[in-house]
């Protein structure tokens, strides 16, 4: 399967204003609603709930709350099937590296650690990054550890179909899981 054409479409305007967009000027808000929402749009996740269902079974809920340590945190995307959250998809600007700065990592691992869900995603919509949660974040860990699956915005094209294969909502109950099952060693 192709990618959609939405999808080619934000890959080509990241391409033609790649400097600006990894600008510090360039913000986490602007990057979420230019490519992160329509990307998962284009997955078919119903970022903005134009199915208009009642709050505790909305696809997205944005800046879902969970407690951490005590304190209240907020992941950008909680994604779910029948209100069950399945992954956290946490949004950072372009400039930030996704690829080897520790600290999102960490951060998304964290979420997703505290709220017992096995996998979520980091990106930047430049970098795309899946982790394997189930294994306990530390602060002193490396980008890579639980890093599961890693590409660019210059793979989106190429691997569409093992992304929709993954993250397309009906599929997303297991798809997503698979990822870890396919590439962790069982514990």
């Amino acid at each position: 399967m192709a990618a959609p054409r939405e999808v080619t479409d934000l890959i080509e305007r990241f391409e033609r204003d790649y400097e600006a967009y990894r600008s510090r000027e360039y913000n986490e808000t602007e990057t979420r609603r230019e490519f992160v929402d329509p990307f998962f749009k284009a997955l078919g996740w119903d970022i903005d709930n134009e199915q208009g269902y009642a709050e505790a079974y909305k696809d997205v809920v944005h800046e879902d709350a969970i407690k951490i340590s005590g304190v209240t945190k907020a992941p950008d995307y909680a994604l779910r099937i029948g209100g069950v959250r399945k992954f956290f998809v946490e949004a950072k600007r372009p400039g930030v590296d996704i690829k080897n700065d520790p600290d999102p990592a960490y951060q998304l691992r964290r979420y997703a650690w505290s709220a017992k869900l096995p996998l979520s995603i980091l990106t930047n919509f430049e970098e795309f990054a899946v982790y394997d949660c189930r294994i306990k974040p530390n602060h002193a860990d490396r980008a890579s550890v639980a890093r599961v699956l890693y590409f660019t915005y210059k793979e989106y094209e190429a691997r569409w179909d093992e992304i929709a294969a993954k993250l397309v909502p009906p599929h997303t109950s297991c798809g997503i899981m698979d990822i870890a099952v396919e590439t962790m060693p069982k514990r």
